[in-house]
């Protein structure tokens, strides 16, 4: 599977995995304090072949993820739930630990950021489905987040990400039916 775009990762160990499971170019950040030398490779990237930020699931590569963005607009942003980027039997998170399968599956599941608009989906609307408040509500926005393939965001940024990736009212009600679906199940 070859890739246009140029790949933002983290590191050295994430370029290498990367490249086991496609063909494609990759910036490594070498850590969330992007210094402007990285921004500036990135820009260039954007402006000649595109962008696709993928960073770890945890909070560094999240802020990476924020950084990027508001620096470079205009990217694609792929994400790789948490319990597909743990190692086997160790400790640690990141997309160095991912299978080959699950870089790709993320890579074909892009999302462009778009021009903001108002969101379909309102604040209440993430109240009332039990995604912000509430003793589960931490773990349905996960879920929430790996079935939009959107990641995982705390509840002061769903909204803003529903919206950034201008996420359709329909798909958001069909990722909540599954996961009311999936939560009978496990009762």
């Amino acid at each position: 599977m070859k890739i246009k775009e140029i790949i933002v990762v983290e590191g050295r160990d994430d370029t290498a995995r990367i490249k086991l499971a496609v063909d494609a170019d990759t910036i490594e950040t070498n850590g969330s304090a992007i210094g402007d030398e990285v921004i500036r490779q990135i820009r260039l990237a954007q402006e000649t072949r595109g962008v696709i930020v993928l960073t770890d699931p945890d909070f560094p590569g999240e802020k990476i993820r924020k950084t990027i963005s508001e620096a470079v607009p205009g990217c694609k942003h792929a994400f790789l739930p948490k319990h597909l980027a743990k190692p086997k039997n160790k400790r640690g998170i990141g997309v160095e630990h991912a299978s080959i399968e699950s870089i790709r599956a993320c890579l074909e599941n892009v999302h462009e950021e778009m021009e903001a608009k108002p969101s379909e989906i309102s604040a209440e609307d993430l109240i009332q489905a039990g995604l912000i408040g509430g003793p589960a509500a931490k773990r349905r926005r996960e879920r929430l987040g790996d079935l939009l393939k959107i990641g995982y965001t705390n509840g002061k940024q769903l909204q803003k990400r529903l919206q950034m990736f201008q996420i359709k009212r329909s798909d958001f009600i069909d990722a909540l039916d599954a996961m009311m679906q999936e939560e009978q199940d496990e009762q």
